[in-house]
């Protein structure tokens, strides 16, 4: 395999991965509260996959650097597949409620093994100084292509169906179960496994691929594998400061997307065509993200280096929040502008700092711990955005959205000192060979 070749397999699974999500993001909510449950369901609903998911970054990261990123990848495809398929048919609380369960499941797996797949074949390819940032700038770049397409098929495609034939609003998950078919196929075949793991596999008795393998011995790997990313993540200067900036931006981000909806139909004056306004502006949003990933070397070039770009990434992304602060009492098309070109921004600003963030990450690591060090990051994110969501909902009703706003943007700007004097970077001792 060649590092070309490499790539175009990891853009391709990161589409796939990433698709099924985009494809339900516009009717997701829609469809639950067309089938009678209520918007605190709903809420329950959404927040179980977020506790799932949580609860199982860090046991499902150190699974993929004991088993494999193929194996564990071609699992979380498989509750893709079964999650959206009963997505499709539920019609009642219990059944959204299992929905989400298994998107989480299926979410908290796919977390990291792909990224890992990637570096650590570029790693045995080109040694452990490969340049790492085009790649998965690349592959930030497609994942935002992919929730663009999808959030906009998604949004669109319950018009071209009769109502008579079916539910409009369950097209969508039956097209993201199909894709992610798609992509179980895809991983089974065009992923092989890495010679770092197999090594590492083999050290620790544990063969991705050995059919006869012992589930009890995986089950007391992973404990192991997860302690150490843990102690990695909290204990090293380095390590501790990449996850601060990350549950920063999840903060700002689930802040941002929290808020904007019920903002966005408010302008267009009802529940739907609020809706539809934002679908095009989450659209908007991955377009900036697309973008933000693919200039992110540049970014870092130009900064003079990958924490300065990181930076750069920062403030540019608080300045966009608040622009969303300062323009929240505009009304009609200013208003839907507004918002639009913040989402392009800020967007932009996350993906840049996202990438050289996760560079900066996948230097200090072996490859026995990059997918628990990534799941670790994951899991920053979403601590971020938990905290977020728990305080700036009930801040907006008593202060109003521009001021929750001005908050957001000043805890991303303060994020930025994190970067100060950031230890320096040296790449982690790997396996030998």
């Amino acid at each position: 395999m060649t590092a070309r070749s490499a790539l175009r397999r990891y853009l391709l699974v990161s589409f796939l991965t990433w698709l099924p999500p985009g494809l339900t993001m516009a009717v997701m909510v829609l469809l639950m509260t067309d089938r009678g449950l209520s918007l605190a369901q709903v809420g329950f609903a959404v927040m179980v996959f977020s506790i799932v998911t949580i609860g199982l970054e860090l046991p499902t990261g150190g699974l993929a650097d004991v088993i494999g990123r193929r194996t564990v990848l071609a699992i979380s495809a498989a509750f893709t597949v079964a999650a959206l398929a009963l997505m499709a048919v539920s019609t009642t609380f219990w059944m959204f409620l299992a929905t989400g369960v298994l998107k989480g499941v299926a979410r908290a797996l796919s977390s990291g093994p792909a990224t890992a797949w990637y570096v650590d074949t570029l790693h045995d390819l080109e040694g452990p100084d490969a340049d790492l940032k085009p790649g998965l700038a690349r592959g930030g770049a497609v994942e935002s292509v992919a929730l663009l397409l999808g959030v906009l098929v998604g949004g669109f495609a319950p018009l071209a169906v009769p109502p008579a034939v079916m539910t409009p609003l369950a097209l969508p998950p039956l097209l993201g179960a199909a894709a992610g078919l798609v992509l179980l196929v895809t991983v089974l075949f065009a992923l092989p496994e890495t010679r770092s793991l197999e090594e590492h596999s083999r050290h620790v008795g544990v063969h991705p691929q050995r059919v006869g393998r012992s589930l009890g011995r995986v089950v007391r790997d992973v404990p192991a594998t997860v302690a150490e990313g843990v102690r990695l993540a909290a204990g090293g200067p380095l390590l501790r400061r990449l996850m601060l900036a990350v549950a920063a931006s999840g903060v700002a981000l689930a802040g941002v997307e929290l808020l904007t909806p019920g903002r966005l139909a408010a302008l267009a004056g009802t529940a739907e065509l609020g809706s539809t306004g934002y679908a095009v502006v989450a659209a908007l949003g991955f377009a900036g993200s697309a973008m933000g990933s693919s200039i992110a070397p540049r970014v870092a070039g130009s900064a003079g280096g990958s924490v300065r770009g990181a930076v750069a990434g920062v403030v540019l992304t608080a300045l966009a929040i608040a622009a969303l602060a300062v323009t929240a009492g505009l009304d009609g098309p200013p208003g839907f502008a507004a918002t639009g070109l913040a989402y392009v921004v800020m967007f932009a600003g996350l993906s840049v700092t996202g990438v050289l963030c996760s560079e900066m990450t996948h230097h200090a690591v072996t490859a026995a711990q990059r997918t628990t060090v990534t799941s670790t990051s994951s899991l920053s994110l979403q601590a971020g955005a938990a905290l977020s969501n728990m305080t700036f909902g009930t801040l907006a009703g008593q202060a109003g959205l521009s001021a929750t706003w001005s908050l957001a943007a000043g805890v991303v700007l303060a994020s930025a000192l994190l970067f100060v004097r950031m230890p320096a970077l040296r790449p982690a001792t790997r396996q030998p060979h």
